[in-house]
């Protein structure tokens, strides 16, 4: 049953498509307020919302974020000011680097709804390595239930793969894919019938279809 948010998708839509047409500040700041009155706004309440439906489903408390608008171009090439999408991520509260994260992204060219573990280094890397050989046929499973249920995929989010398997790991390691990344997170369209279900349930609906990956790098990460 739609729930309200559905009008903030679309809001998001025709300003998002206007934006990418006319990314300056001189164009934003006199759309500020709409922006805020009907994206930033509503996007904050849902993103309270679904903090609360993720703590219950993983029995987790998570803190919800929504992204600015604003882009930081200090390192960039891409000097364009302002993002043309709007992303919401959820993360447990004690910030643990290797506790998986949820996220919802919107864009004239994707909706979708992910969770992962990303940007790996150091000691950390050597974690996932370790969960990746000792429980890699458990976590493929899981990845292929919920490829299985709502289509969900292996991300490129986050940094490029290693084009070769770590040492002191086998080439040709049953699960060599997942061994050579550095980031590990999936993400799944939103269904096509979203409008119908509500934002919210589509989104919930998602987040249990993710569990039991999630619930792998709960237990074992």
């Amino acid at each position: 049953m739609a729930d309200g948010f559905e009008e903030m998708v679309d809001a998001a839509l025709a300003f998002f498509v206007q934006l990418q047409a006319n990314n300056s500040k001189a164009w934003f700041e006199p759309q500020k307020a709409h922006y805020k009155e009907a994206i930033a706004g509503p996007a904050g309440f849902f993103a309270d919302l679904l903090a609360e439906d993720i703590a219950r489903l993983t029995g987790q408390a998570h803190s919800p974020k929504v992204f600015r608008i604003y882009r930081d171009v200090r390192f960039s090439k891409d000097k364009t000011p302002l993002n043309t999408h709007l992303h919401v991520m959820w993360q447990p509260a004690d910030r643990d680097v290797l506790a998986p994260s949820w996220f919802w992204g919107l864009s004239p060219d994707y909706f979708v709804v992910g969770m992962g573990v990303m940007g790996l280094q150091g000691e950390d890397l050597t974690r996932y390595r370790a969960f990746v050989d000792s429980w890699g046929d458990g976590l493929q499973d899981a990845l292929q239930g919920a490829n299985d249920a709502i289509g969900a995929t292996i991300s490129d989010w986050g940094p490029e793969p290693l084009k070769r398997v770590p040492k002191p790991y086998a080439p040709d390691h049953a699960h060599g894919d997942l061994m050579r990344r550095k980031a590990l997170a999936l993400s799944a369209p939103m269904p096509d019938d979203w409008r119908a279900r509500g934002v919210v349930k589509s989104t919930v609906d998602h987040v249990r279809a993710l569990l039991p990956v999630w619930e792998m790098f709960d237990k074992h990460l």
